[in-house]
């Protein structure tokens, strides 16, 4: 959603652009060209490959303007500015989930469609849970419980007990097996609509193993602190979990008084922190949709800080 995300953050040049989850520099190459050749790009993300290409992406592009390069998850946003001596920062984005060149590498293992590893790690040199372990040393209720919480897949209890039948017999190490057991697992009529059926299970796995929800809302605040006064920020999300803790965030940060409405002065002292936000998310255009099927359960939220 390159051209909404650029609408909403409305960059000017020489302002501050951080792209929280830089992935390719898809984002990022569109906002340098906006706050070029006076401004300042921030790019943060874990892994070292979509680093690396970013990196050289925006430096051919952009070879004048200052860049910073930082290598962390966005929960770690406060102590990666600060090493980095950022003072404020005017437009901010988070684009959530997997990024096509990681999805586009097969070993990976993060999409169901290429046979690979048992992984799901952003950060490889720095994670040791992978999908394998969990798969294969799980109980079937911790299964079932990952799947449905993380996946809202309604036959979660039933996967799981596929599962833990299947490796009874041998260890579950590859993507390809684990996409026949949930084809097995979930009923024929139910695989004719909604997607692919392993969509919902590896989303969950690759959710619970990566922590990202646990990050997203203090990830979130702390880069809303970061914003300078009439700064914005985007945030892309790609299901309902998501965009649920996106939506009641920038909620509570709309919000003023909270005290009780008999209340004859306000003594909480509350104020807003965002003087607008989008009233309804913004969704992919139909030609991006054409371009990009991919981007169809995209949703985009911004807010500007008082």
């Amino acid at each position: 959603m390159p051209t909404q995300c650029r609408e909403a953050l409305a960059l000017k040049p020489g302002e501050v652009y951080c792209d929280c989850t830089l992935g390719g520099a898809g984002h990022a190459l569109i906002m340098a060209a906006d706050i070029n050749p006076s401004g300042l790009l921030i790019g943060i993300d874990q892994d070292n490959q979509a680093l690396n290409a970013a990196t050289a992406r925006i430096s051919q592009a952009f070879p004048e303007l200052p860049t910073k390069i930082l290598k962390g998850n966005f929960a770690d946003f406060d102590a990666l500015l600060l090493e980095a001596a950022i003072p404020g920062i005017d437009g901010i984005l988070f684009d959530l989930g997997v990024s096509s060149p990681q999805l586009d590498t097969p070993e990976r293992g993060f999409s169901y469609a290429a046979d690979a590893p048992l992984d799901f790690r952003m950060d490889p040199s720095t994670q040791t849970l992978t999908a394998a372990e969990i798969i294969n040393t799980y109980n079937e209720t911790d299964l079932a419980w990952i799947i449905r919480s993380f996946g809202e897949e309604r036959w979660a209890l039933r996967i799981a007990r596929f599962i833990v039948k299947k490796r009874e017999v041998a260890a579950i190490k590859t993507t390809t097996e684990l996409v026949d057991i949930i084809r097995a697992a979930i009923p024929t009529k139910a695989r004719l609509t909604g997607g692919h059926p392993a969509k919902r299970t590896f989303q969950a796995f690759r959710i619970y193993i990566n922590k990202e929800l646990e990050v997203l809302e203090s990830g979130l605040e702390s880069a809303i602190r970061w914003l300078n006064p009439g700064g914005r920020i985007a945030v892309i999300s790609y299901h309902s979990l998501e965009d649920t803790i996106v939506k009641k965030l920038f909620a509570k940060m709309s919000q003023g008084c909270i005290c009780e409405p008999e209340a004859p002065i306000c003594t909480c002292g509350q104020q807003p922190i965002f003087c607008k936000t989008s009233k309804k998310p913004l969704v992919a255009r139909s030609e991006e949709l054409e371009a990009n099927p991919r981007s169809k359960s995209a949703k985009l939220r911004w807010g500007i800080k008082k």
